[in-house]
């Protein structure tokens, strides 16, 4: 295609579309004008005080149902955004998740384990029985008393009545 022809189809185009631009402004303003019709009547200034009054208190109603509207848009809009806001997080908690991998068991001891945490640097050695003490069990005498009581039913005769008893504070003194 010549350049001629470009700048010909381009100026027809820009044309073309500034005529469109031009109908959908006066579109509107004939919205405009028909609205203003429909919902604002033509003012009639009031000739007396009573009229003047009771014009003001007309617009005052009209004002408070206005505002009504108004504050119910916004309490809608309000709950609106809240909403949105909400799925959004949602949506991030949920694009954000992601399946975790199955483990498998790995079977490694104790040094193995601090080897690869630590580094190859340090080496310990976990044999924990190494280093314990070895300690010699005593057996004591009271021990060896409680484990040999004998008959039970001895032993109660023993300490019932009153020298049972008696028996009992002596031992312990």
């Amino acid at each position: 295609m010549s350049s001629s022809r470009k700048h010909h189809l381009k100026s027809l185009m820009l044309s073309i579309a500034k005529g469109l631009l031009e109908e959908e402004e006066r579109e509107r303003e004939e919205e405009r004008e028909r609205y203003m019709d429909e919902n604002c009547p033509p003012l009639s200034l009031p000739r007396s005080m009573q009229e003047l009054q009771e014009m003001c208190k007309e617009i005052h109603r009209k004002i408070d149902v206005i505002d009504e509207e108004r504050y119910d848009l916004e309490m809608k809009v309000t709950k609106s955004n809240k909403e949105i806001d909400d799925l959004k997080i949602k949506v991030q908690d949920l694009m954000g998740k992601f399946k975790k991998p199955v483990l498998r068991k790995v079977r490694m001891s104790a040094d193995a384990m601090l080897k690869a945490l630590l580094g190859s640097k340090h080496t310990v050695n976990l044999d924990l029985r190494a280093n314990l003490k070895q300690v010699k069990k005593e057996v004591k005498d009271e021990d060896k008393e409680l484990r040999d009581v004998g008959d039970w039913r001895k032993n109660i005769e023993d300490k019932s009545g009153m020298d049972g008893r008696k028996k009992m504070f002596e031992a312990e003194a």
